[in-house]
């Protein structure tokens, strides 16, 4: 299963609805979007020592999607995709949702957007 941002805010803080829906038993894989986006956001915050910490824990527990020539293709179809359909997203979900196109993997987001991505399951909580 594939994290997007607001999963892995979520993860941080221990909620609940999110724990339950998490598989304990599957890989987890975190965009390296994601982790520029959650770093963003940590810079901004009066915790960032404890939330860089738990990142910096988190990312030695779960696989890190790395973007490749594949992901770019990948990333190419879904935002053409999604232009004719007349139904754009912001370009670092759609790099997200290239990835787990890419890797046949569900996405973990509260993102409704992700819906118009052909192909693509969406897990909320």
């Amino acid at each position: 299963m594939i994290l997007d941002t607001n999963a892995l805010s979520d993860w941080a803080k221990a909620d609940a609805a999110l724990l339950a829906v998490m598989p304990a038993d599957h890989l987890l894989v975190l965009p390296v979007v994601v982790i520029g986006e959650y770093l963003y956001g940590v810079q901004r915050s009066r915790e960032r020592a404890t939330l860089k910490s738990w990142l910096d824990r988190t990312i030695q527990a779960v696989s890190v999607g790395v973007i490749t020539l594949a992901t770019a293709d990948s990333y190419a179809a879904v935002r053409n995709m999604l232009r004719l359909k007349g139904r754009p997203i912001p370009a670092n979900d759609a790099w997200i949702a290239a990835l787990a196109l890419q890797h046949r993997l569900p996405l973990l987001s509260r993102d409704a957007h992700y819906d118009f991505v052909d192909g693509l399951t969406r897990v909320t909580w």
